[in-house]
């Protein structure tokens, strides 16, 4: 179900240029969608917690496009 994004979370968390607590925060995105939760509150609770991310300052450009990437696959994978 989140074949694409898991992966690319993991490359966010995986970054030693990204400062420790985004990474941590993708860590803790990538455990939610493995969890056994309901879809919709996975998802709900990814995207709150990534756009909190967003609006840390000391994020990197190209880590901030990529977070909006994955909240943007999120939302499709919500609708569909």
């Amino acid at each position: 179900m989140f074949e694409q994004i898991i992966p690319l979370l993991r490359q966010i968390a995986d970054d030693r240029t990204v400062p420790k607590n985004i990474r941590t925060r993708c860590e803790e995105a990538i455990r939610i969608l493995e969890g056994g939760q309901d879809k919709a509150v996975k998802i709900n609770t990814v995207i709150s917690s990534l756009d909190e991310v967003t609006n840390d300052p000391n994020i990197p450009m190209y880590t901030r496009t990529m977070v909006w990437n994955i909240v943007s696959l999120l939302e499709a994978e919500q609708k569909a």
